[in-house]
C-alpha cells in the first residue's frame, strides 16, 4: 500500500558525486522516519543514514562528512547527497520508510527495490 521509487544510482569515478532520491506514495498518514541502507557483495545490508520526520539524522561512521541525508515532508521525498565517493561505497542502495498508514494503527516498514551505485576508476 506504500510504494518507494528510487532513482539516481550509476557509475562514478572515485571522488565523484551522486544524488539518490526516493519518493514515497500510497496510503500514507504519517512518515516517522526514512533511511538509506546498502548491501555490498558478500555482506549484510547495513544502515547508511537515517532521518526522522522532525529532521534528526544519523550516519554510519564511514560516510560522515561525505554524505548528507534530507527529507522533504511535503513531498514525501528522501534524498542522499553523496560526495567524495570511494570504491568501498559500491553497493546496492535501498530506501526504507517507517510509516503509519491509517489515522489509528501501527507503523509499518517498507523497502524500495534498490539502486546500484558503482565507484570505480
Amino acid at each position: 500500500q506504500v510504494q518507494l521509487v528510487e532513482s539516481g544510482g550509476g557509475l562514478v569515478q572515485p571522488g565523484g558525486s551522486l544524488r539518490l532520491s526516493c519518493v514515497a506514495s500510497g496510503s500514507i498518514f504519517r512518515i516517522y522516519g526514512m533511511g538509506w541502507y546498502r548491501q555490498a557483495p558478500g555482506k549484510q545490508r547495513e544502515l547508511v543514514a537515517s532521518i526522522t520526520a522532525t529532521g534528526n539524522s544519523n550516519y554510519e561512521d564511514s560516510v560522515k562528512g561525505r554524505f548528507t541525508i534530507s527529507m522533504d515532508n511535503a513531498k514525501n521525498t528522501l534524498t542522499l547527497q553523496m560526495n567524495s565517493l570511494k570504491p568501498e561505497d559500491t553497493a546496492v542502495y535501498y530506501c526504507n520508510c517507517n510509516v503509519q498508514t491509517a489515522v489509528v494503527g501501527p507503523r509499518y516498514q517498507y523497502w524500495g527495490q534498490g539502486t546500484q551505485v558503482t565507484v570505480s576508476s
